[in-house]
């Protein structure tokens, strides 16, 4: 199998049947998909385990590295089995289809392939106006000031090859910033990085994404691509 699909989840048992369904639908290529959830108790679990029945490629993976959306990603990318290594939500904002064409990406040799919003072609729908203002300016800063081949280096839905996984040692402490630091560190370590374009649409009611928590984690490795860029570190 070459496509391992990532999806760590808390509490998405409203959304969790629709997000694989159309997930299953979309993707057409053999894949196992790695559902991973902090604790027993979670909402997702119970669905998840009636679409087992359906689908036998689906796999629930408790966090073994600690709660959180980090150790979650981990845990995920560890288990992983496959050559490409594919990190999606699952609140219905990622669109599958585009995996598709993630993966012809890969197969022509690239190692890290983005799903960008800010590329010809892409979009974002909804969403809170400061986190859409903050992530444009950084992926599209990074692009034309560090050099990045993708203009949105902190979207998490993002491929990875495994032998760079295998060779890339993490270093995020917080949760989602793993896909900026994964990104600049592949790209100024050699490895082929590109980018198709995707639709990211906002459809929870109350955003998971907390400004003053998260935001310094991004900007640690967003000054550490402008340094290398510039050779100022």
């Amino acid at each position: 199998m070459k496509l391992s699909i990532v999806m760590p989840v808390y509490n998405e048992g409203e959304v969790i049947t629709k997000t694989i369904v159309n997930l299953e639908s979309s993707i057409k290529l053999p894949h196992e998909l790695i559902i991973v959830y902090d604790m027993d108790s979670d909402t997702t679990i119970p669905p998840v385990k009636e679409l087992q029945r359906k689908y036998k490629n689906i796999k629930l993976q408790k966090n073994k590295l600690g709660k959180g959306a980090l150790n979650a990603l981990k845990t995920g990318l560890e288990t992983a089995k496959s050559e490409a290594v594919c990190v999606m939500m699952a609140d219905l904002t990622d669109d599958p289809k585009v995996v598709n064409e993630m993966m012809k990406k890969f197969n022509e040799g690239f190692d890290i392939i983005a799903a960008s919003r800010y590329m010809k072609g892409g979009h974002q729908k909804g969403g809170p106006i400061l986190k859409q203002l903050l992530s444009r300016g950084a992926g599209l800063s990074l692009y034309y000031l560090a050099g990045l081949p993708t203009h949105d280096a902190t979207n998490s839905f993002k491929i990875y090859s495994k032998k760079f996984l295998k060779k890339t040692k993490i270093e995020s402490d917080g949760g989602f910033e793993l896909g900026i630091e994964l990104t600049v560190k592949g790209y100024f370590n050699g490895y082929k990085v590109a980018e198709v374009p995707t639709t990211w649409t906002y459809l929870s009611k109350e955003s998971r994404f907390y400004l003053k928590k998260w935001l310094p984690k991004y900007i640690k490795w967003y000054f550490l691509a402008i340094k290398k860029r510039y050779n100022l570190a």
